[in-house]
């Protein structure tokens, strides 16, 4: 760990150990030991805060939103709206108009390529991805191409796992009407040089979308700045509840695009003879929403804004850095992706174990990872191999998690007998 990083680590990581206490489930105990989470990137664990506000709504407030003249009606699509909002200033969309509420990251890709792609895209017409993409990033466009005769084009990656720059330039051409890439990949924590390629995928005509899913809960997230017309991304990466995401979308696009979606409280005026749409965001938001999973959503926001953003980019840089040294130090191990800027996230291979039942052993000691191919079988057979161990982690892991960590593994490879001595 070099010095600056260590300094931020020392400064942060009380900070650290305080919000672990914030979230009741990292008390409980797994096979009699300490759970250690370590899986973050599938799903982040709640603090007491989302907890409560999903509870208080149901509790104090719940009533179906837009619809009602009563008071609770109107407070509830009050809570709604203003999720809304601090969506809104969470990202720095322009307008509270432009955040549409959907299932999550999947959901708003979907609804993306439903509703933008189907009407728009024409046969030989091209969809840019990169490698590093999440199935939810690939298979919605595989899709569209199946229903449009559009074509998928992918810009590869570097033996680091990074994208490479020239080729991805390379491959923009007159027929490119979309990007679609990640700004965080799930599976190695290459961060994408995002702002860049929205750059060069204008000049070339083409609109951009960003798979936001594991960018947001690791740094600040600037729409405007990074200059994309769609933005996605899920409550639950983000300390929030399951079920809930958002979409960004410049107005303009979003307006200009049908609804995927119909039913109730997306309509304007309805007869057996045809229908009209209300304004986005809500001709994208038919029938009875997620409200609590709203509610939920924000405080999960105001959570992790009370942190603050800059100091968890600092804290998780730091633990990243001593993450990876501490499993450099492990016989055997190889990290699959190295990019210079990455999140915190530990994709690894130990020799002679499989990642599976690695894992489960890792289980045995409370010690939660993911391992497979993290829907992302296409990378994984960039590397040759079918999957990896990983380890992403949290505003509330520690030090303490790393050790045992690296604990657990030596038990693994003793186990599988890789290792001789413990």
């Amino acid at each position: 760990m070099n010095a600056p990083a260590a300094a931020a680590h020392a400064a942060l990581a009380p900070a650290g150990l305080q919000l672990a206490g914030d979230f009741p489930i990292l008390s409980r105990t797994v096979h009699g030991k300490r759970l250690v989470y370590l899986d973050n990137g599938a799903t982040t664990q709640k603090p007491d805060a989302v907890i409560e506000a999903e509870r208080n709504f149901y509790r104090d407030s719940n009533a179906n939103i837009h619809r009602g003249v009563h008071w609770l009606s109107q407070h509830a699509t009050d809570l709604y709206e203003d999720a809304r909002k601090t969506v809104q200033r969470f990202i720095n969309a322009d307008k509270a108009d432009e955040i549409v509420f959907t299932r999550g990251t999947t959901e708003a890709i979907n609804l993306v390529a439903q509703s933008w792609g189907r009407t728009t895209l024409q046969p030989g017409d091209e969809i840019l991805v990169t490698t590093l993409e999440h199935h939810s990033n690939i298979v919605p466009w595989q899709l569209l191409c199946e229903q449009t005769g559009a074509v998928l084009k992918v810009a590869p990656i570097s033996d680091a796992g990074e994208l490479e720059l020239e080729a991805f330039e390379a491959l923009l051409g007159p027929r490119t009407r979309l990007v679609a890439i990640t700004h965080v990949s799930n599976a190695l924590g290459t961060v994408n040089p995002v702002a860049r390629l929205v750059e060069q995928a204008h000049a070339a005509g083409a609109i951009v979308l960003v798979d936001g899913a594991q960018a947001v809960a690791h740094q600040a997230v600037d729409v405007q700045a990074l200059g994309c017309d769609f933005y996605a991304f899920s409550g639950h990466k983000l300390y929030g509840p399951t079920g809930i995401g958002a979409l960004y979308g410049r107005f303009e696009l979003l307006q200009a695009m049908p609804p995927w979606h119909g039913g109730g409280d997306m309509i304007r005026t309805v007869s057996f003879e045809r229908s009209t749409y209300a304004d986005a965001p809500q001709r994208f938001e038919a029938g009875t929403p997620n409200i609590a999973g709203v509610v939920g959503l924000a405080a999960a926001i105001d959570y992790v804004s009370g942190v603050g953003m800059a100091n968890i980019a600092a804290y998780e840089h730091a633990l990243l850095g001593h993450a990876t040294a501490a499993l450099q130090t492990v016989p055997g191990l190889r990290l699959i992706g190295t990019a210079a800027d990455k999140a915190a996230i530990l994709s690894f291979v130990i020799d002679g174990i499989h990642p599976h039942d690695l894992g489960t052993i890792l289980d045995a000691e409370g010690v939660a990872i993911r391992a497979g191919h993290h829907c992302a079988m296409p990378l994984m057979t960039r590397f040759g191999i079918p999957g990896t161990a990983r380890a992403s982690l949290g505003i509330y892991n520690d030090e303490a998690d790393i050790a045992a960590l690296v604990a657990a593994i030596d038990k693994a490879q003793y186990m599988f007998g890789t290792r001789q001595t413990r």
